[in-house]
């Protein structure tokens, strides 16, 4: 894989955007190569949980590299790339985003496209396409309004300007902030945490999350409970009853 590395380890996978010396910025190649990575995850049945991080200590993502967009044939062929935070969302395991530094434009809309967001004490945070003339379009601000409101979005949507780790966290954009030599321990035990439940609930629980922010309350309500009951007659709910009453660690299968 071109400068995107892809480890699976048990049930974690790991994908880093390897690519450091130019703060890890995305290319076409590396684009493909993160899609080709989240096929793999959804195709497995023993990986349960995806880390997302980026190399070195200063950035987890500079977004797209800007010195490729001009190769495109057009606006249009620009529109319809392969694009990398599409394919963070159709991930359907679990996602954690380990963010090590910069997280800007792309970077912050891959970031946001995972379930849950750590982050070293030196990250910051920015949507600052608006100084080059133009703005994100991998959910930037739908996500940025859902996660801290539309005041804070507007902020960073309309100045581009850096928002700090502290402040991010302040504001909802990540869960937590951690020491830069802590943070990879704190995704992997996250990690490993969610691989311990029920596969198949974990997934129905992201999807449901995802419903939730996009349906009326009690339209979400009813889809909540049909994915309750899908998922109570699945093997692993069976086990988790019989777990609970032998009084021992359950077993899951995702089945």
């Amino acid at each position: 894989m071109a400068d995107i590395l892809f480890d699976i380890d048990g049930p974690i996978a790991t994908i880093t955007l390897d690519r450091p010396q130019k703060l890890n910025a995305v290319t076409p190649d590396m684009a493909d190569d993160i899609l080709a990575a989240v096929a793999t995850c959804n195709d497995s049945d023993t990986i349960r949980v995806v880390i997302v991080t980026g190399a070195g200590t200063r950035a987890f993502c500079a977004g797209s590299d800007i010195r490729e967009l001009d190769g495109y044939a057009s606006p249009w062929a620009f529109r319809n790339r392969p694009d990398y935070c599409d394919a963070i969302r159709r991930l359907l395991k679990p996602t954690i985003c380990a963010v090590n530094g910069y997280a800007f434009g792309g970077g912050l809309e891959t970031a946001l496209s995972c379930d849950i967001r750590i982050a070293s004490e030196t990250a910051s945070f920015a949507a600052p396409e608006i100084k080059l003339g133009w703005i994100g379009g991998g959910g930037m601000a739908t996500f940025l309004a859902h996660a801290i409101g539309p005041s804070n979005a507007a902020i960073m949507l309309m100045t581009g300007d850096p928002v700090p780790a502290r402040t991010a966290l302040d504001w909802g954009l990540v869960s937590e902030v951690l020491e830069g030599d802590a943070l990879m321990a704190r995704a992997r035990s996250l990690a490993e945490t969610i691989a311990a439940r029920a596969p198949i609930a974990a997934e129905t629980a992201k999807q449901n999350l995802r419903a939730a922010y996009n349906m009326p309350q009690e339209q979400a309500i009813a889809y909540e409970r049909d994915l309750q009951t899908i998922c109570f007659a699945t093997d692993d709910a069976q086990e988790g009853r019989a777990a609970f009453k032998d009084k021992r660690a359950p077993v899951f299968h995702r089945r």
